[in-house]
């Protein structure tokens, strides 16, 4: 008599995290074995430097072919050729679509060309970021763009669905698109001093107060196209420029029992330059470049003359809200639509000056 029996073999694809990092970061295997070699890693697991080196190569050769499937996420959990465990699996996207801050700095503001990939060695020589992993990024960068850039909805849940990528990642690479969806300037000199982090900061408050998703929800709706409505009704905010004597008022006020003399003296010196600076700018913002260099206009029109009078970011902290409160204070005749209008502008501009006012 003979028994019938079923057999299953299984064959998990083994990743290492720290090889699969170093593969990550650009390093050739070589580099990488010389690299956990100065680590003591061959002392640590008791093998010869020849077997560690081929356990590398090895290792090296698999992200080789699952990069292609990593192109596109989604095809890791249908293809049959590796058996990845979903924490795995979880791994290789996460590392493969990460995204170094300085990197992505340098992307910010450029056409995403094959030209300026063949220039990607520059960016790797200021930002001390293999050439590899720039490349590697770069063309990442450009597979999301391309995949999502019309598409309707939230950027980041649209890049979350196609790319399998945790929020904050998926949020830094909806930050890119949205910059450049839209063509924000962000690579003027004057603006050279300003990290990933602040834009990302800045565009995520823009996309959240100042585009349609704002008042709007639905599969039509895109946060990469701003509000036209809103801009346009920004310009009402002009009266305000009338009632310059009544707010100075009111933030003298708040703001006289907590700064120094000489810093409120000089507040009370500039605050027309200032207070105009902020309803100028809300009145231009419905014409598409003034919007696009709405940055440039925030360092030309009120960081650099902060910083030539000597503020600190504290200062920035405590007039912001000032300004903010004391006009929703007034008692005026368009009292609900202008509250309505001035909330959601300060919103974005609160967020964007305290970020981009370095100390």
């Amino acid at each position: 008599m003979f028994a019938e029996v079923d057999v299953f073999i299984s064959n998990y694809t083994l990743v290492d995290p720290e090889i699969y990092q170093l593969w990550i970061e650009g390093y050739s295997s070589s580099d990488a074995v010389s690299f956990l070699k100065q680590k003591g890693f061959d002392q640590f697991m008791g093998a010869p430097l020849e077997l560690i080196a081929s356990d590398v190569l090895d290792h090296y050769r698999t992200y080789s072919l699952i990069e292609r499937l990593l192109y596109t996420p989604t095809k890791l959990q249908e293809q049959p050729s590796f058996q990845l465990e979903p924490q795995t699996r979880n791994l290789l996207i996460e590392k493969y679509y990460s995204l170094d801050d300085s990197v992505a700095r340098e992307i910010l503001g450029k056409k995403l060309t094959s030209r300026y990939r063949k220039d990607l060695d520059e960016v790797s020589d200021r930002t001390c970021v293999r050439l590899k992993s720039c490349r590697r990024q770069f063309d990442n960068v450009k597979r999301v763009y391309k995949a999502v850039e019309e598409m309707p909805g939230n950027i980041t849940n649209n890049i979350k669905q196609l790319f399998l990528l945790p929020d904050e990642l998926a949020k830094k690479y909806a930050t890119v698109v949205f910059l450049a969806c839209l063509r924000f300037e962000t690579t003027k000199r004057r603006l050279s001093y300003l990290t990933f982090s602040d834009f990302f900061d800045c565009s995520q408050a823009i996309m959240t107060f100042w585009t349609y998703t704002y008042q709007h929800s639905g599969p039509e709706y895109y946060d990469t196209e701003m509000d036209k409505e809103f801009l346009l009704d920004l310009r009402e905010l002009r009266f305000l420029l009338d009632k310059e004597k009544e707010i100075k008022h009111l933030v003298s006020l708040r703001l006289k029992p907590v700064l120094l003399e000489k810093t409120y003296h000089e507040l009370d010196t500039n605050f027309r330059s200032y207070w105009r600076s902020l309803i100028t700018i809300a009145c231009n913002l419905h014409r598409t470049r003034e919007l696009r260099c709405i940055f440039v206009e925030f360092a030309e029109k009120l960081i650099d003359p902060w910083r030539t009078n000597n503020w600190n970011l504290d200062q920035v902290k405590q007039f912001l809200p000032a300004v903010t409160q004391s006009v929703l204070d007034l008692e005026i005749s368009r009292d609900q639509e202008t509250r309505c209008l001035w909330d959601r502008y300060m919103q974005v501009v609160s967020i964007c000056l305290v970020k981009m006012f370095h100390n």
